[in-house]
């Protein structure tokens, strides 16, 4: 039988692509310092992005070649040294490099069979980090596409603790007819945090807070109180170790604490601010951590792993199984010597993140990684000296971790007018694109939020953005 001509075609093409993919990826990754934040006018350059459906194509060549333009004109540069929006980290040269080969692998870690190598890096790596976030050995983890994934699958734990402590399965037979979960926190909690409890069934609106201020900060008498009230109810606590605002913490041992007196399950979304526990400067805000059920951490964050990369830990291997039990005659056993990491999360089809994050902690180790942190604290450190240095610029919190709080304040104004005008001045930083920044709000004030998490970003980026920002709201004025 003849092989068929597709495959010799799809084999030739890509033996002429990879010479021409070598140099533009080489280009990339080393134009990543000096490549703009974010491209003025990408509306303009993707005006002509939606055609047709292709009836035969324009060939792999062709079709690499305009997606770098694109990428030129309108894409943003996340990993590059003056992206300061969400938290977003770079790539160190090993994961990016790991992350390319098991992109080339084509690796699959659904279970043990599919890829043994992938699944041991998974289990290495989630050991490793374990050990650099002083969190219990024998706690299982498993890699996920970021921290809101990872709050499901700690989350799902707790929701199925809850329900066999109420005498049912919840996995096995849903919320219905149940009474509510209780679920307490402060006002620091995150938005992926509700957005699991919405697809969970127990509902965002569900989710008491419990603030003594408009930023958010723990009322922890009210929360006792509240606990007090529920009698022995099963409930869960979440603490929240690094808001996105200011990289605040909720009292993470004290909280904990407080809980372990009642019948709680704490969950602790430490996203970014678990990374606290690498440096011995920040390591007192995480203090605790160890003692509770679950915890979150983010990778494509201050690990500087590529997007997207998360990890979920629970003290409890089988209540994940139950949570995300999922069998079929041709599928492996959750408990077999050869692990299923499909078999304990939400995703069945994984690719191997673990590549990344293994060769990152296997490349720099736990000083290398303290080295990242502590850089960031330190540019931290430097642009809120800058904010203190310009008279017009207002420090809205002290510095904690690695996000500043500040706004534009050239004095005279109430504080409606301080809102529109630092609003339309994070309009006119991005719209210039040479920092990729966002706003936010503490209580009712409009804040910029520059959050440092990527190696790459040097104390001059820092200095700089200030004076974009004086010398861009001068021009509003």
């Amino acid at each position: 039988m003849n092989e068929s001509s597709l495959g010799q075609e799809l084999r030739e093409e890509m033996e002429n692509l990879i010479g021409p993919l070598a140099r533009s990826l080489s280009n990339v990754i080393l134009a990543t310092d000096d490549r703009i934040a974010l491209p003025p006018g990408s509306e303009s350059a993707l005006a002509e992005f939606s055609e047709a459906l292709p009836e035969h194509g324009c060939g792999a060549t062709a079709t690499i070649e305009r997606l770098l333009e694109l990428n030129e004109a309108a894409g943003g540069n996340t990993g590059g040294p003056r992206c300061f929006h969400f938290v977003i980290g770079g790539s160190t040269p090993a994961a990016m490099a790991a992350d390319l080969l098991a992109t080339a692998y084509e690796a699959v870690t659904y279970t043990w069979l599919l890829s043994p190598v992938g699944v041991r890096m998974e289990l290495q790596a989630l050991d490793w980090l374990k050990e650099m976030f002083g969190l219990p050995r024998s706690w299982p983890g498993v890699m996920v596409t970021g921290a809101t994934m990872a709050n499901f699958v700690c989350l799902a734990a707790a929701r199925q603790w809850w329900s066999e402590q109420l005498g049912f399965d919840v996995s096995a037979t849903g919320l219905s007819g149940r009474p509510q979960m209780p679920v307490l926190t402060s006002g620091f909690v995150h938005a992926s945090t509700l957005k699991v409890m919405a697809i969970q069934g127990i509902g965002r609106a569900n989710v008491q807070q419990f603030s003594r201020d408009d930023f958010g900060r723990l009322d922890l008498v009210a929360l006792e109180q509240a606990l007090i009230d529920l009698k022995g109810q099963p409930a869960l606590v979440i603490v929240n170790a690094g808001e996105v605002n200011a990289g605040e913490f909720d009292p993470v041992k004290e909280m904990i604490g407080l809980a372990r007196q009642h019948n709680c399950w704490v969950h602790v979304d430490g996203a970014f601010g678990l990374f606290a526990r690498l440096s011995p400067r920040t390591a007192h805000l995480v203090e605790g951590v160890e003692d509770a059920d679950s915890v979150t951490v983010d990778g494509h964050k201050w690990l500087n792993v590529p997007y997207d990369s998360g990890y979920a830990f629970v003290r409890d291997y089988d209540l994940l199984a139950r949570a995300f039990r999922y069998s079929a005659d041709y599928l492996p056993d959750e408990h077999s010597d050869r692990p299923t990491p499909g078999a304990i999360g939400p995703e069945s089809s994984r690719r191997a993140r673990s590549f990344a994050v293994w060769a990152t902690i296997k490349a720099y180790g736990r000083t290398g990684h303290r080295r990242i942190v502590e850089h960031c604290l330190d540019l931290a450190q430097h642009f809120s000296q800058q904010v203190k240095n310009a008279a017009q610029l207002e420090l809205m919190n002290d510095v904690q971790l690695n996000i500043v709080a500040f706004r534009y304040n050239p004095g005279g104004l109430k504080e409606e007018q301080l809102n529109e005008l630092n609003e339309r001045l994070g309009e006119a930083v991005l719209a210039d694109g040479r920092f990729l920044v966002g706003t936010s709000r503490i209580g009712s004030r409009i804040v910029f939020r520059p959050a440092f998490s990527n190696w790459r970003t040097r104390f001059s980026d820092v200095e700089e953005f200030a004076e974009v920002v004086l010398a861009i709201a001068k021009g509003l004025s």
